[in-house]
């Protein structure tokens, strides 16, 4: 029987091959883009799975409460893991790693170097891998491979770049910096690219310059620790525990900002926005949610359009219903037979889809810089989410169809009376408004993203970032000797306008923030921000000083420069009230010289800090160098050759700051993409299933357009008779849309302390968009049937 329909379903189909070439069309494209908003999302989800025991594992982070905000950090103070790992009776292992950057050189065996890189470098204690027990040593083991000093392990892919293969590099030595040679002692296998620990050179513990640090009140986000907990044991008993640990190592007389640790459970680690993680890759669920919900709309779109093909076509099958009937078919064979056709053409759709997927795969990936793989079968997940598309879609798409078909009365079937009821055609009509009300909140949403980005690029920071490269120099005591031969090498070249060394630009996210005390006073509000720079990083970036003066070239520190929100912030209204003050934060004590214009120091989703610059000579690791514009190429050839020649021992490193200044927008860049693709995705589906209604619906009404133009009407008076339905179920698809896309841009704008003004623009534009896009689809098959000749459809009657 099955066989049976299969073939019935597949001759309809290919009777009506223009109706069939729309529906699989929307299907097809439909299904594709749901299958790689399926791969993405898997792949998000997929982070640290499997781990053996995940459910216990959770990484210890740090909160502060202070009067004015919360603050958070995903680091803890290294004396956390000694101290709990002896206290905490709920944690069965504690595991410390520390993230630092470092130069390896690797020598052969005539001592020559033949590689010299620039890496990430883990410092971990034994411990880590009994809590990440699942981690694979391809050689060695943890506890005799990182148990002494100067050790360390490579994952495969370093063992096989610097050595030849992972065999090899057992026992032989690398150099970490000038001086700190290093012996292999293990091997492990390569970490997934969907895993927050991308472990390549693990050192360790004992080699950690810091690991004696004793200060509780000193906490980094690239110093983490992870625990596992006992089987059995309660998290709010361990809870209880760390609460009591709190309270010992943290009381609020000695330690600023109520400090504390939590626990965050190990699979919450991708997806926790508010701290960072060592793979350097966060998504908030919110933004996954929000793409399954564009598949959703997506599939909904292309099923809407064959529901309303489907139906509308179902007049022309009345007679093969009614024949059926009368030779003792039952509805629910009926609806059986339907659901076939259905089934089938979703089965050729989900074909034609995997094609569509596989070749945009390539650019999806490019899309995200080549962070991300993808593929259609990487997981057998991935294939069940394809048959159970296929299911869904077929039963979606054609239940209904099939419903109204097999309900058609045999004797008036047979007639050739069958006729869309008025219920019939007012439920195509919610579907349709239905349909375009999704198309017209994506146009909205599509405008106002691409529009805040436009915003954020051409908005004024406060300083000029235009033409300034940061070049990074080593911050060891014999390169700190060579700064300013560097300088004097520099200045001179053709197109070098000024430099400056410092830790970092005026915007960027790697924050040093501190409490203080200002004139005497301890503040208990926020903690302030202090960056290190000498006296000509105000020059370099056009920051605007409105009080007082720069501190003076010295070899010690003998002032610093605040910023107006720092005044705000400490209620100090004149600018001139501050200079000469005295300012005690983070370990220098020194007077108030300046006040500059406030700048944003962090991305536009953020507001602006309270900001202290201090002199710094042995804590600088940034040379930002301001470039003529039109001579920045050969003026950064020559730096970088003077760079290698006064700092043999590094490896150069450079970037623009304008580019780091779009690196933090790049989620947001990559959402605009998304909505761009997605919203011309559905414009499409919903319009050829537009194209195709209005031929349906043209051709029946062939006689009566013929019949109005013999009494008179003209082709413009016949097309508007056809063109009006259509507009004006668009018109309420806008009304309906419009407060729907009000909420999200809302809820997505309210993501950026400074935003566009959100004015009446976008809902407009979206309408006229949606209808200019209605009035020419159903215009063009419209006015076929209005200039189609009228014997041709009369000469029968």
């Amino acid at each position: 029987m099955f066989k049976l329909n299969l073939k019935i379903a597949l001759r309809n189909l290919w009777k009506h091959k223009g109706y069939t070439f729309i529906n699989l069309t929307g299907l097809a494209i439909g299904m594709a883009s749901c299958i790689l908003i399926f791969l993405f999302i898997r792949f998000q989800f997929s982070f640290d799975e499997d781990h053996k025991n995940e459910d216990r594992i959770y990484r210890v982070v740090t909160h502060w409460k202070y009067n004015a905000f919360d603050d958070v950090s995903s680091g803890v103070p290294v004396p956390f893991a000694a101290a709990a790992r002896n206290e905490i009776a709920g944690f069965e292992k504690v595991g410390s790693i520390f993230k630092r950057g470092g130069i390896i050189h690797v020598n052969d065996q005539n001592g020559k170097t033949t590689i010299k890189t620039q890496q990430a470098i883990y410092y971990t204690d034994p411990d880590f891998f009994e809590v990440f027990s699942d981690i694979k040593w391809k050689y060695g083991k943890p506890q005799q491979a990182l148990s002494a000093p100067n050790t360390v392990v490579l994952s495969e892919g370093f063992a096989i770049r610097f050595f030849g293969n992972t065999e090899r590099a057992i026992g032989k030595n690398i150099t970490l910096g000038i001086n700190t040679n290093l012996e292999v002692t293990g091997v492990i296998q390569d970490m997934p690219q969907n895993s927050s620990f991308p472990l390549g050179i693990i050192v360790s513990y004992q080699t950690f310059y810091g690991r004696n640090n004793s200060n509780w009140d000193s906490v980094n986000s690239s110093s983490s620790c992870y625990v596992l907990l006992k089987e059995g044991v309660n998290l709010d008993d361990v809870q209880v525990q760390l609460d009591q640990f709190n309270s010992k190592y943290y009381p609020i007389q000695k330690v600023a900002g109520n400090q504390n640790n939590q626990l965050q459970a190990l699979r919450d680690i991708h997806f926790s926005t508010a701290y960072d993680n060592f793979g350097e890759s966060t998504i908030g669920k919110s933004e996954v949610y929000g793409l399954a919900i564009i598949g959703l709309f997506l599939m909904l779109t292309a099923c809407i359009n064959f529901i309303n093909l489907s139906t509308a076509q179902s007049v022309n099958r009345s007679k093969e219903v009614g024949v059926r009937k009368v030779m003792g078919s039952k509805r629910k064979q009926l609806i059986v037979q339907f659901l076939t056709e259905t089934f089938a053409l979703s089965l050729i759709a989900l074909l034609v889809a995997c094609v569509i997927a596989e070749m945009v795969i390539p650019s999806m990936q490019n899309l995200f810089n080549g962070q991300i793989e993808f593929s259609l079968f990487s997981h057998p997940i991935i294939l069940l989410f394809m048959a159970i598309l296929v299911v869904i879609v077929a039963f979606l798409a054609g239940f209904y169809p099939a419903l109204i078909v097999s309900g058609f009365s045999p004797a008036l079937a047979i007639k050739n009376k069958i006729s869309l009821n008025g219920k019939g055609l007012s439920i195509r009509k919610v579907l349709v408004v239905f349909q375009f009300s999704i198309t017209v909140v994506l146009i909205i949403g599509t405008l106002v993203i691409v529009r805040q980005m436009e915003f954020v690029q051409k908005k004024s920071l406060g300083f000029n970032p235009n033409a300034v490269a940061m070049v990074s120099i080593l911050g060891d005591s014999t390169s700190v000797t060579k700064f300013n031969t560097f300088r004097e090498q520099v200045l001179p070249v053709s197109g070098i306008e000024s430099i400056s060394f410092c830790q970092s630009p005026p915007l960027s996210d790697d924050v040093n923030a501190t409490d203080f005390t200002y004139n005497g006073i301890k503040n208990k509000d926020f903690e302030l921000r202090t960056v290190r720079a000498d006296e000509n990083y105000f020059k370099v970036f056009d920051l605007k000083l409105i009080a007082g003066k720069i501190f003076m070239k010295s070899d010690t520190a003998n002032g610093c420069v605040v910023n107006e929100t720092f005044l705000k912030k400490i209620n100090v209204s004149n600018p001139q009230d501050a200079i000469g003050k005295m300012l005690d934060a983070s370990g220098n004590f020194m007077p108030i010289t300046g006040v500059v214009k406030d700048y944003n120091d962090k991305s536009l989703k953020e507001g602006i800090s309270g900001v202290a610059i201090f002199p710094g000579k042995n804590q600088y690791w940034n040379t930002a160098i301001k470039i003529d514009a039109k001579k920045i190429m050969p003026a950064m050839k020559e730096v970088e050759r003077i760079w290698n020649r006064t700092f043999p021992n590094g490896i150069y490193q450079a970037n623009f700051v304008n580019d780091e200044i779009n690196s933090y927008y790049e989620g947001e860049r990559i959402t605009g993409v998304l909505f761009k693709v997605f919203a011309g995705v559905i414009i499409f589906i919903s319009f050829i299933g537009l194209f195709g209604l209005i031929s349906f619906v043209a051709t029946q009404r062939t006689r009566e357009v013929a019949i109005r133009k013999v009494l008179g009407a003209s082709t413009i008076e016949l097309v508007k008779m056809l063109n009006g339905s259509f507009l004006i179920m668009v018109f309420i698809a806008n009304l309906i849309a419009w407060p729907l896309a009000y909420l999200f841009v809302k809820k997505w704008l309210a993501g950026f302390a400074y935003q566009m003004e959100l004015t009446a623009w976008p809902f407009v534009l979206a309408m006229c968009i949606s209808m200019l896009i209605t009035l020419l689809t159903v215009s063009i098959r419209s006015y076929k049937a209005a200039v189609a000749n009228t014997i041709d459809a009369l000469k029968y009657e």
